[in-house]
């Protein structure tokens, strides 16, 4: 069956499932052997400036949206399934675009949409995608491998005092994670602040956030890499008051990789769990990998 996938988290619960994608998209690195797979979807935003200069292009692309699928490609491979998604358009093409352009090519591929706002409707994904690609057995073993290992974390933490914590999906603006981000923590044994489960991430005053001083903060911008995180720093930590939080002065304030464990609602989330549930509750789990997860510094100079 030749599958081409639209977002990371797609790709990773089709190779998870034992289907290699025929097609993927530029952000699709995992497993790393799919960095070789042709890509069907490019963006029209350049990620490697601040912060701020990528939310201004993302607000600048209008109706034309982040992404720009790769037509001729998209006919060559010719797929039989397309795995797409309808949560958000800075995320991946929307599932609209992608509809109105498999209509416009003739082609005759199926298409999947995830439409994750929770763990649940991640483990409903790989069971629905597990469905269209014959891999029923595979999807139901997964998801039940995974629901075990949720089922530990939520067992360690039993009876433990809840932290307040704050997780950031951007850092100019200051945005709050959404969707299933409240979720994990809660199972992780910490207290959310700022989102409830399910809500969408937002933007919120930087003052907001001060005034709810969480005991944990952990900054994990959409799209960026640890090391992407750490260059643009600044943006968070030479804010005013920024020392001033509890999570800093308390030595609790972290970054982890956005890209590959938080923003992604596949499989891994399961992983980014573990990594939270570490960072909540320190005396009950082991260190999450330093290439996952690293202490803030107290503050960073602004850079021009």
């Amino acid at each position: 069956m030749r599958v081409v996938s639209l977002l990371p988290s797609a790709t990773e619960i089709v190779c998870a499932l034992g289907v290699d994608p025929v097609g993927v998209t530029h952000e699709c690195d995992y497993p790393p052997r799919v960095r070789d797979t042709p890509t069907v979807v490019r963006s029209r935003v350049d990620t490697t400036g601040s912060s701020a200069s990528i939310d201004d292009q993302v607000q600048a692309v209008g109706a034309d949206g982040v992404y720009e699928l790769d037509r001729e490609r998209l006919r060559d491979l010719d797929p039989d399934v397309i795995v797409t998604q309808g949560l958000c358009d800075v995320c991946a093409v929307d599932e609209a675009v992608v509809r109105e352009t498999i209509a416009e090519l003739g082609l005759d591929a199926e298409i999947v949409a995830t439409h994750p706002h929770s763990l649940t409707d991640v483990f409903d994904d790989v069971e629905r995608i597990g469905g269209v690609l014959d891999r029923t057995d595979e999807a139901a073993a997964l998801v039940s491998s995974l629901r075990r290992r949720v089922d530990a974390v939520a067992a360690s933490v039993d009876g433990a005092d809840a932290p307040t914590v704050t997780v950031l999906d951007w850092l100019d603006p200051v945005m709050v994670g959404g969707h299933w981000v409240p979720e994990l923590v809660a199972l992780a044994g910490g207290e959310f602040v700022l989102a409830n489960p399910g809500e969408r991430s937002g933007p919120v005053r930087w003052s907001t956030l001060r005034d709810a001083d969480p005991a944990v903060l952990v900054a994990a911008p959409c799209g960026f890499t640890l090391d992407r995180t750490f260059e643009t720093l600044a943006d968070l930590t030479a804010r005013p008051g920024f020392e001033e939080l509890r999570a800093v002065r308390g030595g609790r304030a972290y970054a982890m990789d956005g890209h590959h464990h938080l923003n992604r609602p596949g499989p891994r989330l399961v992983d980014t769990l573990e990594h939270l549930a570490a960072v909540v509750h320190p005396d009950r789990f082991d260190d999450p990998p330093a290439d996952v997860v690293r202490p803030l510094p107290a503050a960073t100079e602004p850079t021009n």
